[in-house]
Parts: structure tokens; C-alpha cells; sequence
């Protein structure tokens, strides 16, 4: 007699496209393990400010430069300060300037994106123009003009805090506004093969609103475009924050990688080699994770590869 029970390995027929990519990520040894590492990095970064909220009143000069030791397993800065403290202070950093130039950055590029290939001509043909112009500067020119830009203004002073763009805020907001460009052309592309399927044929022929049809019809199925541009864009944002920091036009009022690898740039050639090695390590890990993950994370999501 034949066995009908469904394979162990077999995915039914009526999964989903996330419910199946969150089985085979599941199923992916090196994506739990790199997941775990991201999930890592965020406990760092969320309880890093609370444990260390004393972290400007450290200096203690008489202990500038020390070796790692007992007390210091990472050594000090040259003003004393714990170089192990300061690495996971600037995984906050790094962390929040990834997370929140892609809340920026990709629901910008998805709507852009979706507008111009569902509704096509002027406003195709004006955001088409936008990121085509946008394209022909340089990144990382263009994202200085914009930090410069944001010097010494203020985008909100109240009477219990001031929020300035020429720190952290405007890091998020100038990798934001220069990062939506490759979510722009996929979800464009995509929406346009999208637009032309029987059933938003049939939803227009309905009488249904345009924006209606987007939200409900085009939206889903580009979902996947914006998980995966985030996860690649987390990635992006850490780097450009890092270089900026290390040029010194980036986050400058509390640490950061980019500040570290900067401050230590000269300490291999006296031997000290903590505060490099930890910064470069530390960024290395989130990044190679992130980049890991986001592969998996892209062939998970894949359409042509659902049920494989």
C-alpha cells in the first residue's frame, strides 16, 4: 500500500512564500548562526547606553595606553578610557545608524519605486530623472555635501532636549535620503511586470482606486524587495558611518568604530595594537553576518525557489 504522508522535507503546496522562506532559513545551519550574531549585536546595542551611562567621566589619564589586562581585557585609549567599553558603545552606534537609515531609505525607494511603475509617464519619467541624476554623483560626495549641510542645525530644541542634525540624527538622514536609489529601480521594475497580471487588470476594470490596487494588490509582492534591500542596506549604512567617522565628519559626539580605527591608525607602529584590532573585529563580524544572512535572506525570498 502507498504511503501518502506528505515528506518531512517537502513543503505543502499551499505554503506561503515567508512562511516557507522562514522554514528553509531554519533550516540554513550558517543562517541561525548569523542570525544569532545580529540578534547579539542588538542586545549590545540596546544595553550598552544603560550599563555604560557614565562613559564620559571614565578618563583616568594615569592609565592612558595601558596593555589588556585583568581589568581592562581590551586596554585603554589614550585617555585611559576601557577599550572594551568603547567597542560595545560604538556597536550602538553603528547599530542605530544602520537601522535607522533604512527605515528612511526603504519605504522611500518602495514608494518611489511603486508610483513610478504602476502609474507611469510624467510621474515615471520624474522620479526616473530623480534617481538617474542622483546616480551621476558620486556616494560618498554626495553624502558629505548633505552632512555638511545639516551642520549646526537644529531640528527640534525643547525644553527637555534638543535633537541636533550635525550628530547622529543627521548620519540617519543623510544615508536615508542617498540610499533608496537600488530599492527604487527594483521595486520600479517590478511593479511594472506586476501591473500588467490578470488580477490588477481585473481590479481597475472593477472600478477600484489606483492607490487602493497599490496597497492591496502591488504592495505584498514587492514586500520581499524591501526585506531584502534592508538587510543589504544595514549593512551599507554601518560601513558609511564608519569611513565617515574615521574621516572625521561623521558621529562625533559619543563613539564610534570609525573614530576608534582613526584614533589608533598611528599605534601599530608603537605596538599598540588593541584598540584597532578591536574596532576591526567588531565591525567584521555584524558585517560578514549581515552579508551572510542577507544571501540566505534573498535566496529564501526568491519566488522562482519557493517550494525547492
Amino acid at each position: 500500500m502507498t504511503d501518502l504522508k506528505p515528506h518531512p522535507d517537502r513543503t505543502p503546496a499551499g505554503r506561503s512564500l515567508y512562511s516557507d522562506a522562514i522554514r528553509r532559513l531554519w533550516r540554513d545551519r550558517v543562517a541561525r548562526i548569523c542570525a544569532v550574531v545580529v540578534l547579539v549585536y542588538i542586545g549590545i546595542a540596546i544595553a550598552a547606553p544603560l550599563v555604560f551611562s557614565d562613559w564620559d567621566d571614565t578618563q583616568d589619564y594615569s592609565n592612558s595606553n595601558a596593555a589588556p589586562n585583568g581589568k581592562h581585557w581590551l586596554g585603554t585609549d589614550i585617555f585611559g578610557q576601557d577599550v572594551l567599553q568603547k567597542t560595545l558603545l560604538g556597536a550602538t552606534t553603528a547599530m542605530t545608524v544602520g537601522l535607522m537609515a533604512n527605515v528612511i531609505a526603504i519605504p522611500l525607494g518602495m514608494l518611489l519605486g511603486a508610483i513610478a511603475g504602476y502609474f507611469g509617464k510624467w510621474a515615471d519619467d520624474l522620479i526616473v530623472w530623480l534617481y538617474t541624476t542622483l546616480s551621476c554623483i558620486p556616494g560618498i560626495i554626495l553624502l558629505i555635501a548633505i552632512k555638511f549641510a545639516f551642520a549646526n542645525q537644529v531640528w527640534f530644541a525643547g525644553s527637555w532636549a534638543e535633537l541636533r542634525l550635525d550628530g547622529i540624527a543627521g548620519m540617519c538622514i543623510a544615508l536615508g535620503v542617498t540610499s533608496w536609489l537600488g530599492t527604487c529601480r527594483l521595486v520600479r521594475a517590478e511593479t511594472m511586470r506586476l501591473r500588467e497580471l490578470d488580477y490588477v487588470i481585473a481590479a481597475r476594470a472593477s472600478g477600484r482606486r489606483s492607490f487602493p490596487i497599490l496597497l492591496r494588490h502591488i504592495a505584498p509582492n514587492v514586500m520581499h524587495l524591501g526585506i531584502i534591500n534592508f538587510s543589504l542596506g544595514f549593512v551599507g549604512a554601518i560601513k558609511a558611518e564608519v569611513i565617515l567617522s574615521f574621516l572625521g565628519i561623521g558621529v562625533m559626539d559619543r563613539p564610534s568604530w570609525g573614530q576608534m580605527i582613526n584614533a589608533a591608525r598611528m599605534d601599530l607602529i608603537v605596538g599598540r595594537w588593541w584598540e584597532l584590532v578591536a574596532a576591526v573585529g567588531a565591525m567584521f563580524l555584524i558585517v560578514l553576518a549581515w552579508n551572510l544572512l542577507g544571501d540566505r535572506l534573498r535566496d529564501a525570498l526568491d519566488p522562482r525557489l519557493k517550494n525547492v
